[in-house]
């Protein structure tokens, strides 16, 4: 699929299949190998700079949401000693 003037149903396919992708690997704890069906349709609705958009927004957002809540530790001040 062309990534040039999608209509507006192409773009509601491609969204659903992304939605159904989020969601299977949301459920499942990104488990590819589980939501590989998704995955293969979502690849099929959409064009491909979409897909590599939707997946590098999807990290984006998971990596956002951690430091949200705190998930990272902070780096330690200064050098460590040798």
């Amino acid at each position: 699929m062309s990534a040039a003037a999608l209509t507006k149903e192409e773009r509601r396919v491609c969204w659903a299949a992304r939605d159904d992708l989020w969601k299977c690997l949301d459920i499942t704890k990104d488990n590819a190998e589980t939501c590989k069906k998704y995955q293969e349709e979502f690849e099929k609705q959409c064009p491909m700079a979409w897909v590599k958009y939707f997946t590098k927004r999807r990290d984006f957002l998971k990596y956002k949401d951690k430091l949200e809540k705190g998930g990272f530790d902070k780096p330690a001040d200064g050098a460590p000693n040798p």
